[in-house]
């Protein structure tokens, strides 16, 4: 059979073809494009898996192993946003004392250096030349050594832990930890202390509390107020060096809470950069050195006298000549040689009268008083530099006279200030302290006099001042009262003439006490200015009139109208005021005392 289509070469077969071409090539395209698909699927599913198990590891990082190490494990100490081992020290308004820095020290293991075959001398040359404070023979001992381990240099800077790193020397190592650093340097010396080469606890406060600074989280803040301490050594430095005195101390003390802020002793040092432990500059004048402290005992005696009800400010004693007791013969300078009243004796600092009123008390009497009030032991202050009184033994009564006017009883500077605040305080002791007290934390005293001979002995200290041996400490507005002492220093059993201890002790306002203000100077010479007097009165008394001028207002108290109460049974001073220093010479063992 033939179809009833002509055939035409050439035309209808390449339409065809043609047609089937295409036809093979959209099969192509869409199996490519199925491929394609199923391509991105599996790839997507792989990136989502793939997230899927970070996503996982970051919760399990992110929560659970952080919370395991918070039950594990204590957060470390900070500093400035860094772990130190040790806390901070500051002053009683948060101005740092004491803090420590990040650092690098630098030890070497000998059996290193020789098993890299390093030439030990050459390795000890490299070394001096990149840390030129090192001797190269001392370093090649070391490198040398049979030791397994030995510190090369402690506390290197950034840039010289970079010179020894690039030297390349096998053997060295780097060992992290941390500098304990004084940014006050001297200021505070005797107070904070130092540590030592391994961050140890060695003087002051950093001694004292070293456990409790590496187990706190919170700096250790102190009672000292870096604006007084530094106007009380501002003084105490421009006093030693206008007298050419071999040292001093200076304390202030808050009366109603017994906090200390201020205490400074002369010679002091840099703890960042500390002398040998044998230097003069390590002793702490202020709480370790005990020293017979002369006329300022005679407020003591005259507290102790009025309290006891045997004695009242109406009460005279016969000073119409020396008292003879025993070999022992009690002389007043520039002598009144009349019977003085109780006030009388003290503005003029009458050695007789005070004697004659000790004796009055009795020896058991003045024993009991000195140790309620603190005399006899070493107090509780936070320091581990603290002495202890030298008492006599057996007490007798050549001891009862010559306490009374400040001799044959030695305490501490700081013994002495915290008495006097007890004294005008309205009579309760408080320890002396070191730490901070809250405001509203209470501050527990024990009662040592009434109150009643407290108010009178702040009249009486205000006396001294206005009519007596303090003239110079009177600061107006301020009612300054206090009181001299000058001794002779005790040596051997004996005492050294012109060689003295001459103090102010004062409290302010004595309408109201505030703060109690303490100098010594240790051996002054006299001036032109003082006209050869080496006594309180022209040596210490104008250091503390000078400390209290700046530290008044700076505590924010406003200057006082005049106190115009007079004790009851006073009488007008008759004597040459100021200088009516007075001395106590014996035929063994009586010193002067003003």
């Amino acid at each position: 059979m033939f179809s009833s289509r002509r055939h035409v070469p050439g035309f209808h077969a390449g339409e065809d073809l043609q047609a089937g071409a295409a036809l093979r090539l959209d099969g192509v395209r869409m199996q490519a494009v199925e491929t394609g698909r199923s391509r991105l699927v599996a790839t997507a599913m792989v990136f989502l898996l793939a997230f899927g198990v970070i996503g996982a590891r970051m919760v399990d990082v992110a929560v659970l192993e952080r919370t395991s190490q918070q039950v594990t494990a204590p957060p470390p100490i900070l500093s400035d946003g860094l772990a130190m081992e040790r806390a901070d020290i500051t002053d009683r308004t948060g101005v740092l004392l004491a803090s420590s820095l990040p650092t690098v020290s630098l030890h070497a293991r000998p059996e290193d250096l020789r098993n890299a075959r390093v030439n030990a001398e050459t390795a000890a040359g490299q070394l001096a030349e990149a840390l030129p404070d090192l001797d190269a023979e001392d370093l090649l001992d070391k490198l040398s050594s049979s030791r397994p381990f030995v510190y090369l240099k402690r506390n290197l800077t950034p840039r010289q832990q970079y010179d020894v790193n690039g030297l390349g020397i096998p053997g060295l190592r780097f060992e992290k930890g941390e500098r304990r650093v004084y940014p006050h340097g001297n200021l505070v010396s005797h107070v904070v202390g130092m540590t030592d080469v391994d961050n140890k606890g060695i003087a002051g406060v950093e001694k004292r509390f070293d456990t409790a600074l590496k187990e706190s989280r919170e700096p250790l803040g102190l009672s000292i107020d870096v604006r007084v301490q530094t106007i009380v050594r501002k003084e105490l430095v421009r006093a030693v060096g206008e007298f050419s005195a071999v040292g001093g101390t200076g304390m202030v003390m808050d009366v109603r809470t017994g906090e200390l802020l201020a205490m400074v002793s002369l010679p002091d040092f840099d703890p960042n950069d500390p002398p040998p432990v044998t230097d003069p500059s390590m002793f702490n004048r202020a709480a370790k050195g005990a020293y017979e402290m002369g006329s300022t005992f005679k407020l003591f005696n005259t507290a102790m006298a009025l309290d006891s009800g045997r004695i009242t400010l109406n009460s005279s004693f016969d000073a119409t000549r020396p008292l003879v007791f025993n070999s022992h013969t009690i002389h007043d300078d520039h002598a009144l040689n009349r019977w003085m009243t109780v006030p009388e004796i003290l503005i003029h600092s009458s050695n007789i009268g005070s004697a004659r009123m000790a004796l009055d008390v009795g020896t058991d009497g003045q024993r009991a008083f000195m140790a309620r009030l603190g005399m006899l032991s070493a107090p509780a202050l936070e320091l581990p530099e603290v002495g202890a009184p030298l008492v006599p033994r057996p007490w007798r009564e050549i001891n009862t006279i010559t306490i009374a006017f400040g001799h044959g009883l030695s305490v501490t500077p700081l013994q002495l200030l915290a008495g006097v605040a007890t004294l005008v305080n309205g009579g309760e002791y408080r320890p002396p302290t070191l730490l901070a007290r809250a405001p509203d934390e209470p501050s527990p005293g024990l009662r040592i006099i009434k109150p009643k001979t407290s108010e009178q002995m702040r009249h009486l200290m205000r006396q001294v001042v206005t009519e007596g041996t303090g003239k110079k400490a009177d600061v107006p507005g301020y009612e300054v009262g206090g009181k001299t002492g000058t001794a002779e220093k005790a040596v051997g059993g004996g005492y050294r003439k012109k060689a003295v201890l001459s103090s102010f002790v004062a409290a302010f306002p004595m309408d109201a006490p505030r703060y109690a203000v303490l100098i010594m100077l240790d051996e002054p010479q006299g001036t032109k200015e003082t006209h050869g007097f080496i006594t309180a009165g022209w040596t210490a008394a104008p250091v503390v009139g000078r400390v209290i001028a700046q530290v008044a207002p700076l505590m924010g108290l406003m200057p006082r109208t005049p106190m115009s109460i007079q004790p009851a049974g006073s009488r007008p001073a008759t004597a040459a005021g100021g200088n009516a220093n007075t001395t106590a010479r014996g035929s063994r063992d009586v010193a002067a005392v003003e």
